[in-house]
């Protein structure tokens, strides 16, 4: 029973930690990274659609990324999600069958707003596999009658060296995208 809630846990941080490194690939660094655009929403027939499934994203170039809609009607909305998406810099251009977006070099300033950023996604991450963590501990203490209070304190163990283990790569991730950001 211990070892179940154990396993639940460590496979709801994984996941956690999972979304902060795809939450990470979403602030943008000094390259083109299509993954940036994938989740901009588009308004596609009257719902918001991401770009992800109404287009293709690709960088041929460093500083430039190819969208080419799958639905040449949507080109008009795909061009107005992505000039109006935040965070994003880059300015939309379309020639009637594929958009370019030429991204711009950052500036130190706008680094340093994105490492900010890049921190928030990282304690709202470290936040979530800390809220999975009380979760299992207040289930590891239902258990309370069914088995001893030996195992249970084990099992508490096992859970904050578990949620250490999650935290130390959520900080590990931030640190690698810090970097990368701060890389001129």
């Amino acid at each position: 029973m211990i070892a179940d809630v154990l396993q639940e846990a460590g496979d709801r941080m994984a996941k956690a930690v999972e979304v902060a490194k795809d939450d990470f690939n979403t602030v943008r660094t000094g390259r083109a990274n299509p993954a940036l655009y994938t989740r901009i929403l588009v308004d596609y027939y009257g719902s918001p659609t991401p770009l992800g499934q109404l287009a293709s994203v690709q960088a041929p170039e460093a500083r430039m990324l190819v969208i080419t809609p799958y639905d040449k009607t949507a080109l008009k909305d795909i061009e107005r999600a992505i000039a109006t998406a935040p965070n994003l810099g880059g300015s939309p251009s379309n020639d009637g069958t594929i958009i370019r977006v030429v991204i711009p070099e950052l500036t130190q300033d706008r680094r340093r707003e994105f490492v900010k950023i890049v921190r928030d996604k990282g304690e709202h991450a470290k936040v979530s596999v800390r809220n999975i963590r009380r979760s299992a501990k207040d289930d590891l203490d239902a258990l309370t009658g069914e088995v001893s209070d030996d195992e249970i304190a084990r099992g508490e163990k096992e859970l904050e060296a578990l949620t250490k283990r999650h935290v130390d790569q959520v900080d590990e991730a931030l640190k690698r995208k810090e970097a990368e950001l701060l890389e001129v």
